[in-house]
């Protein structure tokens, strides 16, 4: 057994030189003490990263547009004797993302890790979605990312100990599923963004993942409980295709213990199901063939 522990070790050990090959090694191997802050907090992967980020030893700052389960997750994690606190935020409001930075310093002194975790979901074909739901999903699942990072960066940069961004896309940033054109198109752009922000900051003492999840036992097709009244209010319905994925599903505090790792070891994508490698090879084999096309193209000649 000690001889397969020191040889995963070693694996580990050369996965993160062969990923950081041509970057700065970011000092975030030591967590404990560290501050990380977390949006969509309250449930879900959010939930499980609190968890995962309270037991490492970090101070944890909950922010959630869900008030009682945001401050219940808060009871539970003091109870365990994490130090954790709460912050009402709704990400599609810029100053909102801000204010919650502010206070986020203020109560902690210093961030460390960012995570832009919170997400919608809206289903129907893309030319059918009304635009208050193309605008919501819009708002929250791309821009409120972009104010994640717009507002925590340069707080991480600015202490010089070390940090990293998660931005939560999804296995939809990655290939595309029927259905779901909002969702999609937003994933798609977390993903780019969190490749730019790798090649921005690769001098920088600053890790970027990007999480891109299977199916997890969220509650991810009830999006529409906490839909603001400018997009046309609250909606109990169920995403009937998705729900019928989440029981069998991952369980969200394993990805928050495996978002905790990818941290540690400076991982830039983080997917939670190996087993869907085959749709991205069969996504880079319909781009081939369209460069084997464009080879043959007459308009080119």
């Amino acid at each position: 057994m000690a001889n397969i522990a020191v040889k995963i070790t070693t694996i580990k050990r050369e996965a993160r030189e062969k990923l950081s090959e041509g970057r700065r090694v970011t000092d975030m191997r030591e967590v404990e003490g560290k501050t990380a802050f977390i949006s969509g907090g309250a449930s879900g992967i959010g939930r499980g990263m609190a968890r995962a980020f309270a037991n490492a030893g970090m101070k944890v700052m909950i922010g959630d547009i869900e008030q009682a389960p945001m401050q219940a997750l808060v009871s539970e994690l003091r109870q365990a004797g994490a130090d954790a606190d709460c912050v009402r935020v709704d990400v599609t409001d810029r100053d909102a993302v801000m204010a919650a930075a502010d206070a986020t310093q203020a109560r902690f002194g210093k961030v460390h890790v960012v995570c832009n975790n919170a997400g919608v979901l809206v289903d129907g074909r893309s030319e059918k979605v009304d635009m208050d739901n193309w605008n919501w999903v819009v708002d929250v699942n791309l821009w409120g990312v972009v104010y994640g990072f717009q507002a925590f960066i340069p707080r991480i940069l600015a202490h010089g100990e070390g940090g990293h961004v998660v931005n939560t896309a999804s296995m939809a940033g990655m290939v595309n599923f029927r259905g779901s054109g909002p969702y999609n198109a937003t994933k798609f752009a977390v993903v780019a963004l969190s490749e730019t922000l790798m090649e921005e900051h690769k001098k920088d003492n600053l890790g970027v993942s990007v999480l891109c999840p299977g199916a997890v036992n969220t509650k991810i097709a009830e999006s529409g409980r906490n839909r603001q009244g400018r997009y046309g209010g609250t909606d109990d319905s169920v995403n009937a295709p998705m729900a019928a994925l989440l029981p069998d599903a991952i369980d969200p505090d394993i990805v928050g213990r495996q978002v905790l790792e990818a941290i540690r070891d400076d991982q830039p994508y983080i997917f939670t199901d190996p087993g869907l490698r085959r749709h991205i090879a069969e996504r880079f084999r319909r781009i081939g063939l369209g460069f084997d096309w464009a080879e043959s193209c007459e308009a080119l000649k």
